[in-house]
């Protein structure tokens, strides 16, 4: 039999092929509801076969990194980015291809006409094109997720470093929880961007919160401290415990011309001093 036999058999059985997948597909989907309506998943099934069609028509089926397979390759990698989105496994995703697995089988095993080298070629040759686009589908999905992931862990960092303004050009930063690279760069730019959009002129960064200092996190302090110095800001530490003085000390960390208070209110009194501004009891 020809090489084309496989297209030839797709192209003819091809409302076979979408009406069982989509059956398939729509009983897997049982615990999707709510997700993905069976309209949607015929419809999923119905664009991917008719972008499968004319690359499997290429006759390209050893790699499906060519031109040929570009708009199946930008499907699957759209569908895994909904799904991800939706909340679906990677099981789940990866089910879209390797369902299409035993439906196609069956429709070579029918028109191979009883040829079974045939018949076991084209097994074989669909087998390794399903399972390099099912790998394509979960390296998409992998991709997806991680970038999500990444932006929640970003917004959560954010929300855990929130900037508060207590006065007319005096803001404050109370951290709570572990300091680290990632953290430190979002408190300098949340602090320089309010800075910048108030206009203030003291921060007062408290670490009350902070379950332990240690030389890094001594050292992403005073970078913060010189990158707010460098906006023309004056910058103040509150919330300085004996235990964390003393390990500062034993560490040798050098915090000279960083202004430290033991507490906000300390802070937040020396701040209106340096600002000009005093208060009397009545």
């Amino acid at each position: 039999m020809k090489n084309t036999t496989i297209s030839d058999a797709f192209g003819k059985r091809r409302a076979d092929i979408q009406a069982i997948w989509t059956k398939q597909l729509t009983s897997a989907a049982g615990s999707a509801k709510g997700r993905l309506s069976s309209t949607e998943l015929e419809q999923q099934a119905r664009q991917f076969l008719e972008l499968f069609h004319p690359a499997v028509q290429s006759n390209q089926l050893d790699d499906i990194n060519g031109s040929e397979w570009l708009e199946v390759r930008a499907f699957l990698e759209d569908l895994s980015r909904r799904r991800v989105l939706a909340g679906f496994s990677s099981d789940e995703t990866a089910l879209f291809i390797f369902s299409l697995k035993r439906v196609l089988f069956d429709i070579l095993k029918d028109e191979s006409a009883g040829d079974a080298m045939q018949m076991a070629d084209h097994f074989w040759q669909m087998n390794v094109l399903l399972d390099k686009l099912g790998l394509h589908t979960v390296k998409s999905y992998q991709r997806t997720r991680e970038e999500v992931i990444n932006r929640q862990q970003h917004e959560l960092l954010e929300l855990s470093t929130p900037v508060v303004k207590l006065w007319d050009g005096i803001l404050a930063l109370p951290m709570i929880g572990t300091l680290d690279s990632a953290r430190t760069q979002v408190v300098m730019e949340s602090l320089l961007q309010k800075i910048v959009e108030t206009e203030s002129q003291i921060a007062i960064i408290d670490i009350t919160g902070v379950p332990t200092v240690d030389t890094l996190v001594a050292q992403h302090l005073i970078k913060t401290v010189t990158a707010l110095r460098l906006m023309g800001a004056d910058c103040i530490i509150s919330g300085v415990r004996p235990q964390i003085a003393q390990t500062i000390v034993h560490l040798g960390v050098d915090l000279h011309g960083v202004t430290t208070k033991a507490n906000l209110a300390d802070a937040l009194a020396l701040a209106l001093k340096r600002s000009g501004i005093a208060f009397t009891k009545k």
